[in-house]
């Protein structure tokens, strides 16, 4: 059987245990599609279909999210590359590592106008990418796969763009490039790099002289599967742990030092306000954790930052230590140095400060009770993220998508203690669109848990062709909409610094459970917070995707006011 560039290509995914690849077919890319047809699928790599570039891109997101593994999409030449360019950059700053895969025109075709051809593909993918490679010939394939995984799963993870001409793929390939191709423990480290010792014993000293120390776990903590180190730290040594949103499920709500992973939570809030040391693990000190800046954060106090990328380490903050190293194998090294080093003292100390932040969280069960005193129609918001948290299974992975709806819902999120690789949100880039991409590739990698999206109104329009996809799939997502007629944050901008002078943020009535059934789903239409539970049962035993339109009231959450507190004090005032 004579073998071909994309022959190459699809054994060198092979030996690095890509099983699915999202995207659109394109003319240039068949050479792809049909070695997988013809034998890649009997070995374990397929297609996966959707209806437009950039769902294929969130949803290859939401596979690694889920997985912790390299998520795959791909393109066509031209108006295939530029729909994946906005899925590239959310994956991009989040450190989600993806392997972007673009066809281009050959060579031979270059400035003749042919159809979707004359675009710089590389200049394009260049600013949202960790690296870009282009290949024209066979044989550079394997080498060139090698190179863009290696470069997607090290470091500071993230997207690399693989341009392959058409004459990569159509010419054949010989015996030789296929000795080419190569296992993944023969091109790249396995094992992710350790901190200088030195700086581990710095670290200790410093804990040492700390009353009230707080640790920070980010998406680094995720990144290298350390959630049970970070837990054992917190736990053993009574260090009170938050998270940042990247970082949910690096330690739940069920430890007895939990914080919460929401700074506008009162006890989080305190925390940060309290604390003489910040341990900062895996995290971006970014608008999420409002820059580390007064007047919610000590300035008095001192920062521990552990981080596997340099340029993270004080961005946007003074600190005391910085520590470059993964996160999994620094937990371990302090593990270790503090049991052997810090007084048994220090623990009974911090173990008095834990007590006192934990005290303050039994007021959550307060404003929980009011919330469900309100009857007023339609419902609040919190009320809807209330009743879906609440009951859906405790191992649901959760796609969260839109603006107000995600605040909302993150004074919730930990109602129940998350799981690891469980909460998606493009949360540097605050995309929209994301939610039933997200949700669909979730359910891909991990088909025996229930994948559960909250979405607002205006974002689940962004993809909405994709239940569609989730439908010819089987796949018994379910999509929850919290309907408020509006772009709720930019609305909520236009009441708090505009005199309510309301401009493009309203839409009319629409009925999406409509919308819904129209593709094949199971859609319903709630206005009542008691019918929820028994339409989230209902969608658990089916098996086809269902909508939950929900009609909600549009208020502003009190997280915009503190955003609104902090740009003012820098003398802004701008779009949220």
């Amino acid at each position: 059987m004579e073998k071909f560039g994309g022959d190459l290509l699809v054994e060198q995914l092979l030996k690095d245990g890509v099983q699915k690849i999202f995207g659109i077919v394109g003319g240039e890319l068949l050479r792809i599609y049909d070695a997988i047809e013809r034998w890649g699928r009997e070995e374990g790599i397929d297609t996966v279909m959707a209806r437009h570039e950039q769902a294929a891109g969130h949803m290859a997101d939401g596979w690694s999210r889920a997985t912790g593994e390299l998520g795959v999409c791909m393109g066509t030449v031209g108006p295939g590359v530029t729909h994946l360019v906005p899925a590239v950059a959310a994956a991009n700053a989040d450190s989600i590592p993806l392997l972007v895969i673009g066809a281009q025109v050959g060579r031979m075709f270059e400035d003749t106008g042919i159809l979707q051809g004359g675009l710089d593909q590389i200049a394009l993918m260049k600013p949202i990418t960790k690296e870009t490679i282009s290949v024209e010939d066979p044989y550079e394939i394997p080498h060139a796969v090698q190179r863009a995984i290696k470069v997607a799963m090290s470091g500071r993870r993230g997207p690399v763009f693989l341009e392959l001409r058409e004459t990569a793929l159509v010419r054949k390939a010989t015996e030789e490039d296929f000795n080419n191709i190569r296992e993944p423990y023969q091109y790249r480290p396995l094992h992710r790099p350790s901190a200088n010792p030195e700086t581990i014993e710095k670290a200790v000293e410093l804990l040492k002289n700390a009353s009230k120390p707080i640790i920070i776990a980010g998406g680094g903590v995720i990144a290298a599967e350390a959630h049970k180190e970070l837990q054992k730290l917190s736990v053993t040594y009574s260090i009170p742990a938050g998270t940042s949103i990247n970082g949910i499920g690096s330690i739940g709500s069920n430890k007895k030092t939990f914080l919460g992973s929401y700074l506008v939570d009162n006890v989080y809030r305190t925390a940060v306000g309290e604390a003489d040391m910040v341990l900062s693990i895996g995290c971006k000190w970014d608008y999420t954790l409002l820059y580390g800046a007064p007047p919610i954060w000590n300035q008095e106090q001192k920062i521990i930052q552990v981080d596997i990328d340099p340029k993270e380490i004080g961005k946007n903050r003074p600190i005391e230590l910085g520590i470059i190293g993964d996160a999994k194998a620094v937990l371990n090294q302090l593990l270790l140095a503090m049991e052997q080093k810090l007084p048994k003292e220090k623990v009974s100390e911090w173990a008095k400060w834990n007590e006192y932040l934990q005290e303050l969280r039994k007021n959550d069960a307060k404003i929980i009770e009011k919330l469900l005193k309100h009857n007023k129609l339609p419902m609040k918001p919190e009320r809807l993220a209330y009743e879906v948290l609440s009951n859906i299974p405790d191992d649901t992975l959760l796609a969260l998508d839109g603006g107000d709806i995600f605040v909302f819902t993150m004074s919730f999120i930990n109602i129940k203690p998350r799981p690891p690789r469980s909460t998606f949100y493009p949360v540097s880039m605050g995309h929209l669109g994301t939610g039933i991409p997200h949700a669909i590739g979730a359910k891909i990698a991990k088909p025996d848990k229930p994948v559960v999206c909250i979405t607002g109104d205006g974002s689940f329009m962004f993809n909405v062709q994709e239940l569609e996809t989730a439908v010819r799939l089987k796949l018994p997502i379910i999509v929850v909409i919290g309907n408020n007629s509006a772009w709720g944050m930019i609305k909520s901008n236009q009441k708090l610094n505009f005199g309510k002078r309301y401009k493009d943020t309203e839409f009319p009535d629409l009925d999406y459970a409509e919308i819904a059934r129209g593709f094949g789903c199971n859609g319903e239409r709630i206005e009542k917070p008691e019918d929820i539970k028994p339409a989230l049962e209902r969608a658990l035993k089916l098996d086809i995707p269902t909508v939950l339109d929900v009609k909600i009231a549009f208020e502003t959450p009190p997280a915009m006011k503190m955003i609104g507190l902090y740009k003012k004090s820098k003398g802004l005032l701008g779009r949220e």
